[in-house]
């Protein structure tokens, strides 16, 4: 979620059970300003928290010219000092997959894990063991990286793309009705899209090239059991809860530019959502 007026739109998610102190939002409100400030970002948002045993990680992004390709997470322990998170390339994302269970919440904290390799074939074969380091830091990118891709989402309309390939937030957005906004099909995956390119020309036959670049969610396996959507305040307002990645929390206000995403959790999927459904 954006931001400028923190405060207000934490408030939007305050139903899902989404909620900062008051220390927390004055904190965060001074120094993402001052964020933005220093890394020349032309837009800050306010990720979300990953609660960890001895400490929490609270996490913002500030994007560049293309929203969503141009992106910089950074991490704070105190909601105050901000250090840059590495870059979670392919390399670091099958390294930190082995990792399971809570985050400690010390940046330097080091995971052990040893691994075994056979050597040889038949009788002659042999086993020799490799401990691998695995940072916290690491792996707290990986998992941010990794829930980006699987459940952060905008509403149909919010972002476009230019014939230059940039993505950027579309001026013309003026929300969804109340009716749509209360359908799966109107709401993407903000990342690059993946079954979109898989589908016939037949089928994207009626799909707007400059707002319809993106896979909706409602085709997310499994079908119909990924999300819960729900209208809170009299229908005034339209959250999206992810049941893959308890914790991420989506808002949109229909009829209004105002929409947003904040992940609040332990950063630990949910692996049994296709045996709960």
């Amino acid at each position: 979620m954006e931001s400028e007026g923190l405060h207000l739109n934490i408030s939007y998610v305050g139903s899902c059970g989404t909620v900062l102190s008051a220390e927390q939002s004055a904190a965060l409100q001074t120094s993402l300003v001052i964020l933005q400030n220093n890394y020349k970002f032309n837009r800050v948002f306010f990720w979300g928290k990953i609660s960890g045993i001895k400490g929490d990680y609270f996490i913002a992004q500030g994007c560049g010219n293309d929203e969503m390709v141009e992106r910089k997470t950074l991490y704070s322990l105190d909601c105050v000092t901000w250090g840059l998170l590495p870059l979670a390339t392919q390399a670091i994302r099958d390294q930190c997959s082995v990792v399971k269970g809570r985050f400690i919440g010390d940046p330097s904290h080091e995971y052990e894990h040893i691994e075994i390799q056979k050597l040889g074939e038949g009788e002659d074969a042999t086993e020799e063991e490799n401990t691998i380091m695995i940072k916290e830091e690491d792996r707290l990118a990986a998992v941010i990286a990794k829930i980006d891709e699987e459940v952060a989402v905008v509403p149909r309309g919010a972002y476009v793309r230019t014939p230059h390939g940039l993505v950027l937030k579309n001026r013309s957005f003026e929300g969804l009705s109340v009716t749509e906004s209360g359908k799966l099909h109107n709401y993407f995956h903000f990342r690059e899209p993946v079954r979109l390119n898989e589908k016939t020309l037949l089928e994207k036959a009626d799909l707007d090239k400059s707002i319809d670049f993106l896979d909706p969610i409602h085709e997310d396996i499994p079908r119909g059991g990924s999300w819960s959507l729900d209208f809170v305040r009299g229908g005034g307002l339209v959250t999206i809860r992810s049941l893959l990645w308890p914790g991420m929390n989506f808002y949109h206000v229909p009829q209004s530019r105002k929409f947003g995403y904040i992940y609040i959790g332990t950063g630990e999927q949910n692996k049994d959502l296709p045996f709960m459904l």
